[in-house]
């Protein structure tokens, strides 16, 4: 079976505000989203966050989202072509600036939340986050949704040679028809360790995922996600990393990959 990597969005924190356990996930994970500043993080944060993550030789990626603090990045913001561009040029640089002074590469860029969901039917947000990442440095990995809702952003990643990952969310409920279901919405998120390892486990070893209604969706994913902000973050990557290996799957960085 083929290994698979395992990340988690870390370094959400700013000023006097405390979100997640990144101290305690990062010793699971192995590569982190690292919050640029604009929905999540600060300098700060930011620094914290890369060397804690090159202390336990965990990937590190951006994770750029809209200008959003109040809303944790979880709004839609409506902008240019050129503006989102360079808003995930902005984010990415920054980042990149601690990874440079703490002596560690950038592996990948993974866009958050509402950024992220709406390069998944948009052209216009999908083109500029592609662009973005290759403009900036075309050997980071694009991390896009696995799976038919993924499509989009695989073509046009594919257009650009960009190097694509393929994203899984154990921790998240799926509709039928292969999306998120929205955080609004009861059970959106899935708390319970052993079942998120569960689902873990059949996206890693069968690539499906089990929808809401009980769909099997066929899905290939390279990497599996765990949020943070979970209350159960720390179960939920420690009991996945048992389960994977008591099934004889390997977890390695996706750096690993290329």
């Amino acid at each position: 079976m083929k290994p698979i990597d395992l990340n988690c969005d870390l370094g959400e924190s700013f000023g006097a505000w405390k979100m997640g356990f990144d101290e305690e996930v990062m010793r699971y994970i192995t590569s982190a989203n690292v919050a640029c500043g604009w929905h999540g993080g600060d300098p700060i944060v930011m620094d914290e966050t890369v060397l804690l993550a090159k202390q336990n030789n965990v990937g590190i990626g951006a994770h750029p989202g809209y200008p959003d603090l109040l809303g944790f990045g979880r709004r839609s913001i409506d902008c240019t072509y050129d503006e989102l561009k360079n808003y995930i040029v902005y984010q990415v640089g920054a980042l990149d600036g601690f990874c440079r002074i703490h002596g560690v590469k950038m592996t990948h860029v993974k866009p958050h939340g509402k950024m992220y969901l709406d390069a998944f039917e948009k052209i216009h947000q999908a083109r500029a986050i592609a662009e973005a990442i290759i403009s900036y440095n075309p050997n980071l990995f694009y991390v896009a949704f696995a799976g038919v809702k993924g499509e989009l952003m695989t073509k046009v990643a594919k257009e650009m040679r960009l190097k694509v990952v393929y994203e899984a969310f154990p921790d998240r409920a799926y509709t039928p028809e292969g999306d998120l279901v929205s955080r609004s919405q009861t059970g959106a998120v899935i708390e319970d360790p052993q079942e998120v390892a569960k689902r873990a486990l059949l996206m890693a070893k069968e690539h499906k995922v089990i929808a809401i209604d009980g769909t099997s969706i066929e899905i290939e994913a390279q990497t599996l996600c765990v949020h943070g902000d979970t209350p159960t973050a720390v179960d939920l990557v420690k009991t996945i990393r048992e389960v994977l290996k008591k099934n004889g799957i390997d977890v390695i960085p996706m750096a690993s990959f290329i």
